[in-house]
């Protein structure tokens, strides 16, 4: 165990020695956060839009990836595997509406939280038998390459993560607050039966937001599938997720970048300057901790909103 000089004054010291090394840390951290982000913000649609943490998303980037590593395989270009993709995801939207979530309107959250866990191990076992359990590789010409800019290294496939973050965090935030349907899709979210009562359709809303929760998730697996390969194990970022979720909030779409963001300059950092003073390896629980302590001093997120319920 570290002592107060390994925790505080030692990393100090190398920032202040090192401070591009230090910069390229907080890119990379920040690079890693967007990926969370855009798994996030697939979890933050279908809260939306139902109140219920989708257990499933981590599985839709999952299957998304594979159905366009499928496809391509077949021959088929890149961008016409890509709209293809879109394609079946919202096939899926309207599968899951009809089967699944309209047979369980007004029914308590825990129960619709239940079948997004059904959902999701469908799916994976759907994606095993349709395309294999073998890790694949998604190669759609994103460059890869790192180049130096004043000193410091930047990796192209990250900037365009990035890129592709925020057009999306601004898309979605357009929708959502400008638009009839996102002012729809929060009234579902509010109450089932109040919505149903003033007109709105809620078939309708289920299938646009679960489409729209497909194409986030097909754009995080081409992200991370590009990245690291499309493998089962891609899944499990759901459960990294959870944590951006709790920092930013899970009503919040720029809560979902920020979290996102927050978690992953703090692991990197905490890898570098800290791990050692632990031991290492402490990338991998930090963010849990981290939410920890939002869950104790704030427990709706940093753009959450907050819950006053009359007793």
């Amino acid at each position: 165990m570290g002592t107060v000089y390994d925790f505080i004054v030692l990393p100090l010291i190398d920032i202040v020695e090192y401070p591009l090394f230090f910069i390229e840390v907080v890119i990379g951290g920040l690079s890693a956060g967007v990926m969370y982000s855009l798994v996030a913000l697939g979890f933050v649609l279908i809260f939306k839009a139902s109140g219920v943490f989708n257990f499933a998303q981590g599985v839709l980037a999952l299957f998304a990836a594979l159905t366009l590593v499928g496809i391509m395989d077949w021959g088929i270009p890149a961008p016409l595997a890509i709209l293809a993709t879109a394609g079946v995801m919202v096939a899926l939207a309207i599968a899951i509406e009809r089967l699944m979530l309209r047979p369980l309107v007004n029914q308590d959250q825990i129960i619709l939280f239940m079948s997004t866990l059904g959902l999701a191990y469908f799916l994976e076992g759907l994606g095993d038998t349709l395309w294999g359990s073998n890790v694949k590789r998604l190669d759609l010409g994103i460059p890869e390459k790192s180049f130096e800019f004043q000193g410091i290294l930047l990796n192209q496939f990250e900037l365009v993560a990035a890129g592709t973050a925020a057009v999306m965090v601004t898309v979605l935030a357009v929708f959502f607050h400008r638009t009839r349907v996102g002012r729809a899709l929060r009234a579902v979210a509010d109450d089932h039966q109040a919505a149903l009562s003033v007109g709105i359709p809620l078939k309708s809303i289920w299938i646009i937001v679960w489409s729209v929760a497909g194409l986030v998730a097909l754009v995080a697996g081409i992200m991370w599938g590009t990245k690291s390969g499309v493998q089962f194990s891609l899944s499990l970022i759901a459960l990294k997720a959870l944590p951006v979720l709790i920092l930013g909030g899970f009503t919040s779409v720029p809560g979902a970048i920020v979290g996102g963001l927050i978690i992953g300059v703090g692991e990197k950092v905490a890898e570098v300057y800290w791990g050692p003073a632990l031991g290492g390896a402490i990338e991998g629980w930090f963010a849990y901790m981290l939410a920890l302590v939002f869950l104790m001093f704030r427990p709706q997120g940093l753009f959450g909103d907050v819950i006053i319920e009359r007793v």
